[in-house]
């Protein structure tokens, strides 16, 4: 049993007013003195034994909390920002650096530096002073930015996207580890809100910001990476100075820790990470090269199947049997599987809740640059709706979720309205009014908003405190690896259905020239097309995106069907 105690301390469902009274305004600067609550220590389930118990947040002055928070989510910002920043500069990257047929290393890169750096970046958080990590994910990630600017070669570039993706990868789960450590159960919903919200306009003005250098020769593409090093130097006193040290093996307030850093070193996962690691890469490459780069039964495809599938086995094996590492110590957070069935639910709900925020966030500019003659500025502007109405979206789900407590309803009505939306989609031409895609887009914007940051929130309340880090980088492997995924496939089915069904109308075309014309890098092919052919390989190009929407009725629907799934509990606020 356990009297008054930190809100912090105790993740439970059922919490009872205390004496004292809480401000039900989420934006108010996180004070731990000011919640407490009566409440039975019976965590969602059993954590593995821990030899130190989890740190006490440092409180902070006000302004320090809103210089803090600036700080940090402007980080989170420049991450979201290179994630699609890339979607509307690659023509004109291919057009300086050459080299047309690695185009697809210029998207891939960066996701594999992220998904294959999820799992050992939680597991690091987990171990180690989170400050200090944090500033060096962010070095990492200003050092890739740097190389992208400067890159005198594609593979120069395609090394910088590389490392953006590490560095990135550590921003973002120091950013939810810190905000999550910082604040009380009761507050973060909101505060995940403003992470999302944040992620979300990262990554949905990437492709209008990136057009937008793109289309203004005095910058040119290379300042879509050089922003990155002004914005982060302007921020750095912040980092540096007011951001306050949380390490989670430190005892509680006024005690001190006897783990070394030589025993917490030797506690990673190491060969867990290496295995993760190959196995994702070459998951990745294989469905991503596939068709494009080698044809789907070369040997160097199936090669890349094999070795993915052969990693996968041996990481499973080595985490089910702790080779190499112990129970405690294993990289994957194999209790959330074991004891709490509903966080699978929630990991599968987060990667299929990317696939239609992002997705419409690359396709969508393409319809509006082959269907409405958009250039790359102006396609990346009329993604403005699906922006503002996501935006809106995720800060509903993060203010009133907090409120209300129930977060099942939101899975259930906002994959309701993403399917439909979704629907819409598909059924899109080369007719279709400019209103009715802003119409389609945003009530899909609306629904995929109301849950698709919801998992961070609903997951560490279900965890002890002790396993925070853990959840996150679980869930964040479900919501980096679904976008990774998403876009992998999405990329290849729309660019291999249009390259075959466009070189039956143009026969005597090279694939790699018809393929280049898609993405840009050669539209003079298309440009000196009769008026028939034209329409024709537009109506192609439209119904391969129509293709890539399918992706988005059956993960809608699969979110539905699983929304069935969770539990109709109260987590959040108040009991009274």
């Amino acid at each position: 049993m356990c009297s008054e105690t930190p809100l912090l301390s105790c993740n439970l469902p059922g919490i009872e007013h205390s004496s004292r009274q809480f401000n039900f305004n989420a934006m108010a600067v996180p004070n731990h003195n000011e919640v407490t609550v009566k409440a039975k220590c019976e965590p969602s389930f059993e954590a593995e034994a821990t030899d130190t118990p989890p740190a006490t947040a440092p409180q902070l002055k006000p302004l320090s909390w809103v210089l803090v928070m600036i700080a940090l989510l402007t980080s989170l910002f420049l991450f979201a920002l290179d994630n699609t920043i890339v979607a509307n500069v690659q023509p004109d990257i291919i057009g300086t650096l050459g080299e047309i047929e690695k185009l697809p290393w210029v998207s891939v890169a960066f996701a594999l530096g992220g998904i294959a750096t999820d799992l050992p970046w939680g597991q690091v958080y987990g171990h180690f002073e989170n400050k200090s990590l944090f500033l060096g994910s962010v070095l990492v990630f200003e050092v890739g930015s740097a190389v992208c600017g400067a890159a005198p070669t594609l593979n120069a570039f395609i090394i910088g996207r590389a490392i953006c993706g590490v560095g990135g990868m550590g921003i973002y789960l120091g950013v939810i580890n810190m905000v999550s450590a910082l604040t009380t159960e009761v507050q973060r919903p909101m505060y995940m809100g403003l992470v999302g919200l944040t992620w979300g306009i990262g990554t949905i003005l990437g492709p209008i910001i990136g057009g937008a250098f793109a289309d203004n020769s005095a910058a040119t593409w290379r300042w879509s990476f050089y922003i990155n090093l002004c914005i982060g130097g302007a921020v750095a006193p912040i980092y540096v100075f007011v951001i306050p040290r949380l390490d989670p093996r430190a005892g509680p307030a006024g005690t001190t820790t006897t783990t070394t850093l030589l025993s917490r070193t030797k506690s990673l996962d190491a060969l867990g990470g290496i295995l993760s690691a190959g196995a994702i890469t070459t998951l990745i490459m294989g469905i991503s090269f596939g068709g494009s780069l080698y044809a789907w039964k070369s040997a160097t495809i199936i090669a890349l199947f094999i070795t993915s599938l052969a990693l996968w086995s041996l990481f499973v094996a080595q985490q089910a049997f702790s080779i190499c590492t112990s129970p405690s110590t294993r990289l994957f957070p194999t209790p959330l599987l074991r004891h709490s069935p509903e966080m699978n639910i929630l990991f599968v709900q987060m990667a299929l809740a990317q696939i239609p925020v992002m997705l419409p966030i690359y396709f969508l500019p393409l319809l509006f640059q082959f269907a409405k003659g958009d250039s790359a500025l102006q396609s990346g502007v009329h993604l403005l709706p699906f922006v503002l109405i996501l935006v809106f979206a995720v800060m509903l789900n993060g203010a009133l979720m907090a409120q209300f407590g129930f977060y099942m309803p939101w899975y259930l009505l906002g994959s309701i309205l993403a399917l439909v939306g979704s629907a819409l989609l598909y059924t899109i031409s080369a007719e279709t009014s400019t209103a009715r895609i802003f119409g389609y887009s945003v009530l899909t914007a609306f629904g995929a908003g109301l849950y698709s940051q919801a998992g961070f929130a609903v997951a560490q309340v279900k965890v002890p405190s002790a396993q925070l880090s853990q959840a996150v980088a679980y869930i964040g492997v479900g919501q980096i690896g679904g976008i990774a995924l998403a876009l992998t496939l999405a990329e290849s089915i729309f660019l291999n259905q249009a390259t075959a069904r466009i070189s039956t109308l143009l026969p005597e075309e090279s694939r790699s020239d018809i393929q280049a014309a898609i993405l840009g890098a050669k539209a003079e092919l298309f440009g000196r097309l009769g008026a028939v052919v034209s329409r024709q390989v537009l109506d192609a190009i439209v119904r391969s995106l129509n293709d890539v929407f399918v992706m988005m009725i059956v993960a809608s629907g699969l979110s539905v069907l699983l929304a069935g799934g969770l539990k109709r509990e109260r987590l959040f606020g108040l009991k009274g």
